[in-house]
């Protein structure tokens, strides 16, 4: 993996945090595109203490110019994109009759369009190469509908599914592969906002009775990224305890 390049939304916390570290220790260049600045900058200045290297680029998924100024640096400054991890997304709890449109909007923009845009771009760059790994990072609620009061998320990602199916036939003649890991109940930002009670229940609701780490999503994008997993494209790979058994 040593040489490569990566661009990883929402790297900078959480599980796009974990994802970045895998790859850095790795060998990988790690652009981590983020709105937080102050977290992108932070993990620039460890480059030192890892294999790979971190470089910020600030971008906000939600405006399609970022996203084309991005992938147009890294072509530019590393001549090629090796992965694309669209980890970056965000969520809004409401019930469906009380949740605004705006909320729903800004749900899809950055959790559906912004994946598809940055996977328009990357794709085009990959294409070139005759290469790449394109990684979306899905959820459980892609599948069963979301369970904690937050009626866009679970549709936003549902669509992600369908968006990684679409471009994993389109790509597949040039050796490109599209795949997303769908968690579940992972120790983050997001869960921190449950509840006890909300968290016991889930946990509770787990056949694995605990709640996963960033890091056990990060080893499945891991694999996915390598050599070894050149033959799977267009899953949606569950990593949810046993929650759901798809």
């Amino acid at each position: 993996m040593e040489g490569k390049v990566a661009i990883v939304t929402g790297g900078a916390s959480g599980i796009g945090k974990a994802i970045a570290d895998r790859l850095a220790d790795r060998g990988y260049t790690v652009v981590v595109c983020d709105i937080n600045e102050e977290k992108g900058r932070a993990l620039e200045k460890v480059s030192n203490k890892v294999k790979g290297t971190y470089v910020f680029k600030y971008c906000n998924v939600g405006e399609e110019e970022d996203i084309r100024r991005v992938v147009e640096e890294v072509e530019r400054e590393y001549g090629g994109i090796s992965v694309l991890v669209n980890n970056a997304g965000i969520i809004r709890r409401r019930k469906g009759e009380e949740i605004k449109i705006s909320d729903w909007d800004d749900v899809f923009k950055i959790n559906t369009r912004g994946a598809f845009i940055f996977c328009k771009y990357v794709s085009e760059v990959m294409k070139k190469q005759k290469s790449g790994r394109i990684i979306n990072i899905s959820s459980v609620a892609s599948k069963m509908g979301d369970i904690t009061s937050a009626p866009g998320y679970g549709p936003s990602k549902a669509a992600v599914n369908g968006l990684t199916k679409t471009f994993a036939r389109e790509l597949a003649p040039y050796n490109i592969t599209v795949n997303a890991v769908a968690p579940h109940a992972i120790e983050t930002e997001m869960s921190a906002e449950w509840s006890e009670e909300m968290r016991q229940k889930i946990i509770s609701e787990i056949p694995l009775k605990r709640l996963g780490q960033p890091s056990e999503v990060a080893a499945v994008v891991e694999f996915l990224v390598s050599d070894e997993a050149g033959f799977i494209t267009g899953e949606i790979i569950d990593v949810n305890g046993g929650f759901l058994m798809d």
